[in-house]
């Protein structure tokens, strides 16, 4: 337990000091985020925040991780280098979507045929237990690069993407070190330091924002943790903690940036366009087009977040199907009306 308060101390205390230097370099060298049609921001701000996410957090759990715990940690290491070089320079001089995609796929590779982050069974969703081998690699790598991409997608106001991963890393890391997972559970107490440090510098009005670095590393650890999550329960089966339907309540944890990615997706394909086309249809967009500051829209997404856990881990009993059903249709009831509702604000202010 000291180790994992250490591992938060750490990495809270290093991101902290080093958010105030990479704002000031950032201003010197005009590296900025410019304010744009598609942007929620008025005024260039510096989008380096990642880089110091990335460094406490790795440091913290280099420094605090016991030898004896570290197995393949090394992997995961291995794979936390490659996006934050991807995400730095992307953020610096923005590379093309197809480099950027190769290399996100390299990390994901690495994790799944040398950190064994890799999911194994579906639990019965669709009659489907264990996997074959080829399918739970793909499977893994498909679902490492969905949820990589889906923080980068939900990352366009102030807080949302450190405050939902805060949530998210908080919740599974606890699971975690209650089942005696301490090197998991060390990984999501750095990430939550580094978290909580990096919102005090972001909430509005934001001085810096994490830009691709940190949205595709924060992506990536709760990658790592949610298929984690998932895995272990085929090992801990005599364990007090067991999570029935795991697969779904992961998914319930993940369920504004999985969803929100899934929709606009979906949305975008229904319209013809690219599933990657930039546009103003995120959730945070429509509810600032409704009236909604920055900070009240992230609470919003983050309370309704909260909401889904509880929701899942009362409903766990029923199955996962069942359960899954049940969360992606209450999650697009709800968007369906916020988007009802912005759409009539809209043509009201139209007539107007």
């Amino acid at each position: 337990m000291y180790d994992i308060i250490l591992a938060f101390l750490t990495s809270f205390a290093l991101t902290y000091i080093a958010i105030p230097s990479i704002i000031h370099l950032s201003i010197k060298k005009g590296l900025f985020d410019e304010p744009g049609e598609r942007r929620s921001h008025k005024v260039s701000t510096p989008s380096l925040g990642g880089i110091a996410i990335f460094a406490g957090t790795l440091f913290s759990i280099i420094m605090w991780t016991p030898f004896d715990y570290f197995g393949d940690l090394q992997y995961i290491l291995s794979a936390f280098i490659i996006i934050f070089l991807i995400g730095a320079k992307d953020d610096i001089d923005p590379i093309s979507p197809s480099k950027k995609f190769m290399g996100e796929l390299l990390a994901a590779g690495i994790l799944v045929f040398k950190a064994n982050v890799k999911l194994t069974s579906l639990y019965g969703i669709f009659g489907v237990y264990q996997l074959p081998e080829i399918v739970s690699i793909l499977l893994s790598i498909f679902t490492i690069l969905v949820i990589i991409n889906a923080f980068n997608l939900i990352d366009g106001i102030n807080g949302l993407s450190g405050s939902l991963g805060l949530l998210i890393a908080f919740v599974l890391g606890t699971w975690f070190y209650l089942v005696g997972s301490i090197e998991i559970a060390m990984v999501a107490a750095a990430l939550i330091g580094a978290l909580v440090a990096f919102l005090k510098f972001n909430i509005t009005p934001a001085k810096i924002f994490m830009g691709d670095t940190g949205s595709l590393f924060l992506g990536l650890i709760c990658s790592i943790l949610a298929i984690q999550f998932i895995e272990l329960h085929n090992t801990i089966k005599d364990s007090p903690y067991i999570i029935k339907s795991a697969p779904s309540v992961a998914i319930a944890i993940l369920i504004w940036p999985l969803f929100d990615t899934l929709r606009v997706f979906s949305l975008r394909v229904m319209e013809g366009k690219s599933p990657f086309s930039p546009d103003r249809k995120h959730i945070h967009h429509i509810l600032i087009d409704l009236g909604c500051s920055h900070m009240q829209a992230t609470g919003i997404l983050f309370l309704l977040n909260i909401v889904f856990i509880l929701l899942a881990l009362l409903l766990q009993g029923i199955g996962n199907l069942a359960l899954l059903i049940i969360i992606l249709g209450l999650a697009l009831v709800l968007s369906m009306i916020a988007s009802n509702m912005a759409e009539k604000k809209r043509k009201q202010k139209s007539a107007s």
